[in-house]
């Protein structure tokens, strides 16, 4: 359903966002993470789970929420991006953008004509509210937030010209794989991988982008704010999930020990009921 960008908003009064990615495919999950606080919900579906139905129900959910939704998209594909932004996607996020003709490709795919190439269907998709908002493909095109990831060392060889493409609002480092692209997979810390990183923060920050990553080996949150980064993608719902359970799961085999071996069992915290 239309409505104004509240990430691109957030952004543009200057904030730093900080998100939660959702990648478990559960709607539920992105609504209770939503309520949480975040200032966006970073909604997965190149390594998530999911379509575009399953994009439409995260949405709705989301939209329950005072947290916006960016959704990264599975690749710079004009026919995927077409169809979640018909869907309602205001805030697209698209891995893997080597060159600058990507970029503008991506950027083009996301705009209605003169500006792009987005098909026409806007008297009767959810995005326009099935075709009861006003004037709405000037308002889209306005609207939208692109966010660009930059995650190879060609990538960086190309920073400063993928930078440069008009309607690229976000340039969005994926050290992850920016490491894996120099055969240092895992090794985001490694002065190698750490050098490329610092070529690119200086490409974007000199074009006036707003920059973004996630936290990683020797750059936690305080330090990528102190650097620039005004996009932060945060925790995951997998491991958040993951984490609660094997937390709980310890200090339960902890109580089972203790009551094996006679022991006076620990005071539990996590065993307690939370609901």
């Amino acid at each position: 359903m239309y409505t104004p960008n509240r990430l691109k908003a957030h952004l543009a009064a200057g904030h730093v966002a900080f998100g939660c990615w959702v990648g478990g495919g559960s709607p539920t999950n992105a609504e209770i993470l939503g309520h949480a606080g975040f200032d966006f919900l970073l909604v997965d579906h190149e390594h998530g789970v999911g379509e575009t139905r399953e994009i439409v129900d995260t949405l709705r959910a989301v939209e329950t929420t005072p947290s916006p939704a960016l959704v990264r998209v599975p690749w710079n594909d004009h026919v995927f991006l077409k169809r979640v932004l018909d869907a309602g996607v205001q805030s697209l996020m698209i891995p893997s953008v080597d060159t600058a003709e990507a970029a503008l490709a991506a950027v083009r795919a996301c705009r209605y004509p003169p500006e792009g190439i987005r098909g026409y269907a806007a008297g009767v998709v959810r995005a326009s509210t099935f075709g009861l908002e006003p004037d709405y493909i000037h308002k889209a095109n306005r609207n939208m937030l692109i966010a660009l990831q930059i995650e190879s060392h060609t990538a960086v060889e190309n920073a400063e010209a993928i930078a440069a493409v008009e309607g690229a609002d976000i340039i969005f480092i994926g050290v992850n794989d920016l490491a894996g692209s120099i055969g240092r997979l895992e090794q985001t810390g490694h002065p190698g991988v750490q050098a490329l990183v610092r070529r690119a923060e200086k490409a974007i920050l000199a074009s006036g982008k707003i920059m973004g990553t996630v936290p990683h080996q020797g750059a936690p949150v305080a330090d990528l704010i102190d650097r620039g980064y005004r996009v932060i993608a945060g925790p995951h719902d997998v491991a958040l999930l993951r984490d609660a359970g094997l937390a709980a799961m310890a200090e339960y085999r902890s109580l089972r020990e203790r009551r094996d071996s006679g022991g006076e069992p620990a005071a539990s915290s996590h065993l307690k009921k939370s609901y």
